[in-house]
C-alpha cells in the first residue's frame, strides 16, 4: 500500500486559516505549535486543526492546498462549512 498524503486546514490564534500539506497530520500540527512549522503560523500560535483530507497521490493533496490558499476568506469559510467544519469556535 502506498503512502497517504494530506491536505489540512488550521485555525490560527488570530482567527486566520492556514492550509498545508503533509504525510503525518498530528506531527505537522505539533510542529506548527512548537513554532517550527511555517513562517506564517510561527507568530500565530497556538493553531488548531480544523480539517484534514487524505489523498493517495501527492499531487492531489498539493493541488487542494494550492486551491485553498488562493481563495478569499469568504470562500475558505464556505469550503469549511460545506465540509461540516465548525470553524467559528
Amino acid at each position: 500500500m502506498g503512502e497517504i498524503f494530506y491536505f489540512y486546514v488550521l485555525k490560527c490564534a488570530d482567527g486566520t486559516f492556514y492550509g498545508g500539506y503533509t504525510t503525518d497530520v498530528g506531527e505537522r500540527v505539533a510542529t506548527h505549535n512548537a513554532g517550527k512549522g511555517a513562517k506564517y503560523t510561527k507568530t500565530r500560535r497556538p493553531v488548531r486543526l480544523l480539517y484534514a483530507e487524505a489523498f493517495s497521490e501527492r499531487h492531489d493533496a498539493l493541488s487542494a492546498e494550492w486551491h485553498f490558499k488562493h481563495q478569499t476568506r469568504a470562500d475558505k469559510e464556505a469550503f469549511l462549512t460545506a465540509h461540516q467544519v465548525d470553524w467559528q469556535k
